[in-house]
């Protein structure tokens, strides 16, 4: 399926693929760390959700696996992209960055000026945080925001979390360890990118761009040119040239009207390997903000638009976990503890409440 014309598929076999890059269904990744490897970012501005995102898409992990990868530096957290956190590989977030950071920051430049921040101003927040992490330091973000003002840097309004975001995004900071707070919260440090992800060689801006379609549909295929920009906000003249580049290593298959590509690799896969009975009876609990549903732009393929009220309630903003069976969305759930209350849109049959049983006791598991 390398080459040659445009091959076609029914939303069943597209969704199949999708579930099958993302490690949802088929063959899981071994640890948490894998799972970013593999979908290069996922949406981390939830930290729980987050986490349940890295470890569903494993064999067996739990929280604590989760947050032993955050605390060891395998798994990192920042803005690559679309101003939104993301749980990505340390290795990888320079490269993304050198794509996506100028694009960026010149959109906030209005927001700045509103907030009276000046290049002077992110100058001296960099010198004082620098000074204050180098040597392996880590910060959380209510004791950055006193550093800062006992230097006379003012974060109040919004002006402390650009401050951060910046220099993040600029390269400097990082989200890391997890800081375990009363009460059982959890959040993370702040550290040094260049201490807790040493770089690696620098690449050229088109390799960059190629990269960037080719790890998106490793992670996310079949996918549409158009979903690819919406999810790293770039430009369709730089993704039409990624495409160009790589060449036979993907192909294009038609679905509904709409040209999608995908990996050739996982086009030979899922042609060879028809799926499974499990697979095909599978009820999965995904968490809020999952990358199966905000990995693309239209999410028509997985969600009725009647449904589409019931995730994002009040359009806020603030999408609801999700119950995926056969490929789509069929309800949602919430946590209760570690009990999990699903709230379906529909009746579902006996099979598939069996299968999401065995979800929820996964999840229960997971969350300990």
């Amino acid at each position: 399926m390398s080459s040659g014309p445009i091959a076609h598929a029914n939303r069943a076999d597209l969704l199949r693929m999708r579930r099958l890059a993302q490690a949802i269904d088929g063959p899981r990744e071994q640890d948490p760390a894998g799972v970013a490897r593999r979908l290069l970012a996922l949406q981390g501005q939830d930290f729980a959700a987050g986490s349940w995102a890295l470890a569903v898409r494993t064999d067996r992990a739990t929280r604590d696996d989760v947050l032993a990868e955050l605390d060891a530096g395998r798994i990192i957290r920042s803005w690559p992209m679309r101003g939104t956190l993301h749980f990505v590989p340390p290795d990888d977030l320079r490269w993304m960055l050198s794509v996506t950071t100028d694009r960026m920051v010149a959109g906030l430049a209005r927001r700045h000026e509103q907030l009276s921040l000046t290049a002077a101003d992110f100058a001296r927040a960099a010198d004082v945080v620098t000074g204050a992490l180098e040597g392996g330091g880590r910060i959380g973000r209510a004791e950055l925001m006193e550093l800062w003002e006992s230097a006379g840097i003012g974060t109040s309004g919004q002006r402390g979390y650009h401050l951060i975001y910046f220099l993040s995004q600029t390269g400097l900071l990082c989200w890391g360890p997890v800081v375990r707070g009363p009460n059982g919260t959890l959040a993370q440090a702040l550290v040094l990118l260049d201490e807790w992800a040493p770089a690696p060689p620098a690449i050229g801006a088109d390799e960059a761009s190629t990269r960037f379609l080719l790890r998106y549909l490793t992670g996310h295929g079949p996918a549409t040119i158009r979903d690819f920009v919406w999810w790293m906000k770039g430009t369709i003249s730089a993704a039409k040239a990624a495409r160009a580049e790589l060449g036979d290593a993907l192909t294009a298959i038609e679905c509904d009207g709409a040209e999608y590509l995908v990996t050739s690799e996982l086009a030979d896969r899922a042609a060879a390997t028809p799926a499974t009975r499990a697979e095909k009876e599978a009820v999965h609990l995904l968490p809020a903000f999952d990358e199966y549903l905000l990995g693309y732009q239209d999410r028509s393929p997985i969600l009725d638009d009647e449904h589409a009220e019931l995730i994002v309630p009040g359009g806020n903003g603030i999408f609801q976990p999700i119950i995926v069976a056969g490929g789509r969305i069929v309800g949602t759930w919430r946590r209760d503890g570690a009990r999990v209350v699903p709230a379906p849109f529909a009746e579902l049959s006996g099979a598939r409440r069996a299968r999401l049983e065995r979800a929820a006791s996964a999840y229960a598991r997971y969350a300990g």
